[in-house]
């Protein structure tokens, strides 16, 4: 091996996302005499106003990005032949440093259904409160309040947020409550906070929480611009891993291969697409995707790569009445920017503290709603959902605005907007990521997302559709519906977009669809449904013999000193934004890991 060597740590993390940041940073505290270095390809976000600044997180999203990696999936025919997109960060922090910082929890039940030992929810739930500083309200017994993760309602109330819960509690009948993320509350509307410091008005990521704020431990590194190609093993022990300069990070840099080793354990922390190709490219994986790439196998195991999930999300935009508070004005970069701006320096306070979603509903559908669906979806509410009070099928919410860079914003004109956005929790569809080599050699990526493959997954999205619009247009704020951004419906349709000065009454009967309109909404999310960020699942937690990638202490199965510590490992889908579980996973890696290593983290 002829590629120089250039250092020795103890724990060497191949990827510096949410997880690796959490379980770096809590073991260099734990004991900061550990050599731990970071390896990742993208860029430091130390301080940068795209990271720390909240209402900047859509420009993360722009065409020409560096702060993540676009991961185009194959084309699709349930997708009328579209080929999905799905972003993940790729930046110190990672998707913590660019998601849009809503704060959702699963239910507590979705960790007891992995089956994994030690990962039942009540194990979990202690993790949860030390990682969390919950500034809402005080006393609540599942909620944290002295961890790094600060938890907020923003910097600045928005009306359209009250509006849709007023809506949402008269016409569509539902509960009102201030936290619906108490591990079992649910179809119950509610303020939806946020991952903002209440008091600077900063993003709350893993980077800034668990690394940069021990840049005074040497012995803690992180080296960004390098992009791991594969674990180095002798036998079948991990002892380093192989990098490189990352393309994209360091235009320039020199492209030769460098190792650093590592004495104790490597951690795979490259995330639901990076994980699985750096197992793969190793050695680790299904012998028919390494047989088709020449890579020579070290390990069978045909789990990697498989199991890929998601949540199928959609945005509808609205037209908002010229006087409301929306974030369009600040996203065009208008008038009020450097007065919010001033406003956010001297007080942490002002839209920027903002994310323009403020409240939700994790959506349960009552006997009438469920009737009005389309039957393919009744087996799975009875298989799934049905005994389950605590999982929703989706949720509902109401942006005040329409974030730049994320479709339809593209083409529409200056003005107020506001957006229905929903999405589901458990869908059905499964797909794939694994390495490709391409006809010219080069490498690429085979992803599957499997959105929509199973016919009952837009059941719920048809249905949503429906209904967040009749919540929208009885909204206060609403003053008609963008016609380029809805279905197309048929000539002469009951069901087409209208102009409006004013919104319908409250009492004002449901638009009545046709077969031919509802085929227009099902076509309508083929064309247009995308991820919800939330990937998940590749390098599975489970039993080898059923496709598991890791056991539950998180080592590789048939090699040893290798972990894999991110969303990867979830053998099952979260109803949540995935941003509290990858936090979550990485506290519970933290203290696996301490374990392995005899460090007694009771008395730190």
């Amino acid at each position: 091996m002829s590629h120089p060597i250039l250092s020795e740590f103890d724990i060497v993390f191949a990827g510096g996302g949410t997880a690796a940041c959490v379980v770096a940073g809590r073991l260099a505290a734990y004991d900061p005499s550990l050599r731990i270095l970071i390896l990742e390809a993208g860029q430091h976000t130390l301080s940068k106003p795209i990271h720390v600044q909240p209402y900047q997180f859509p420009f993360n999203q722009a065409p020409t990005s560096t702060t993540v990696t676009f991961n185009i999936g194959n084309p699709s025919p349930r997708l009328n032949g579209r080929a999905p997109i799905v972003p993940c960060g790729r930046c110190v922090g990672g998707s913590s440093c660019v998601n849009f910082m809503v704060y959702t929890r699963a239910p507590a039940s979705d960790y007891d259904d992995w089956g994994a030992n030690g990962w039942e929810s009540e194990n979990l739930i202690p993790l949860m409160k030390k990682l969390e500083a919950y500034e809402v309200q005080p006393g609540r017994p599942t909620h944290g309040y002295d961890g790094p993760i600060k938890v907020s309602s923003g910097g600045c109330k928005m009306g359209i947020s009250d509006e849709f819960i007023h809506v949402g509690t008269t016409y569509h009948k539902r509960q009102y409550a201030e936290d619906t993320d108490d591990l079992e509350t649910c179809n119950t509307y509610s303020p939806w906070q946020k991952y903002i410091d209440g008091t600077t008005g900063r993003r709350s990521d893993a980077a800034h929480h668990y690394i940069y704020n021990q840049a005074h431990n040497r012995n803690l590194q992180v080296w960004d611009g390098k992009r791991v190609k594969r674990i180095i093993f002798e036998d079948k022990r991990a002892v380093g891993v192989e990098f490189t300069s990352d393309p994209v990070s360091c235009l320039d840099a020199d492209q030769s291969l460098s190792i650093v080793r590592a004495s104790k354990l490597v951690v795979v922390s490259a995330g639901t697409f990076g994980s699985p190709i750096i197992l793969e490219r190793s050695g680790i994986g299904a012998e028919a995707v390494l047989k088709r790439c020449g890579i020579e196998q070290l390990v069978n195991l045909p789990g990697v790569g498989e199991n890929y999930r998601d949540h199928d999300t959609v945005f509808v935009p609205y037209f908002a009445a010229d006087e409301a508070v929306t974030m369009d004005a600040l996203w065009r970069g208008e008038g009020i920017l450097q007065e919010s701006l001033a406003q956010w320096n001297s007080s942490g306070k002002s839209l920027i503290a903002q994310n323009g979603i403020n409240s939700k509903i994790k959506w349960r559908p009552d006997d009438e709603e469920l009737k009005a669906m389309d039957p393919v979806f009744q087996p799975r509410w009875k298989e799934f959902f049905q005994d389950r009070p605590d999982k929703a099928v989706a949720i509902f919410a109401c942006s005040c605005g329409v974030p730049r860079y994320i479709p339809p914003s593209n083409i529409l004109p200056p003005r107020n907007y506001m957006t229905a956005g929903y999405y589901t929790l458990y869908p059905v569809s499964v797909g794939s990521v694994h390495i490709n080599v391409t006809e010219n050699g080069e490498e690429g990526m085979d992803f599957n997302t499997g959105f929509l493959d199973d016919p009952s997954d837009i059941v719920p999205l048809d249905f949503a559709y429906k209904k967040t619009r009749e919540i929208l247009r009885r909204m206060a704020s609403y003053r008609g519906e963008v016609t380029a951004g809805h279905p197309d419906f048929p000539e002469g349709s009951a069901a087409a977009c209208k102009d409006a000065s004013e919104p319908v009454d409250l009492n004002a009967p449901d638009i009545v669809y046709t077969p031919e309109d509802d085929e227009a909404i099902s076509q309508f999310h083929r064309d247009i449904v995308q991820t919800s960020y939330h990937s998940l699942g590749t390098c599975a937690m489970k039993p080898e013999a059923d496709q598991g990638v890791v056991d539950a202490r998180l080592n590789v199965y048939g090699v040893s000193n290798l972990k894999v510590a991110d969303m990867s490992i979830s053998p099952l889908n979260v109803g949540t934004n995935t941003y509290s579980t990858a936090l979550l996973i990485g506290e519970r890696a933290a203290m696996i890991i301490a374990e392995d290593l005899g460090i007694n983290v009771m008395d730190v």
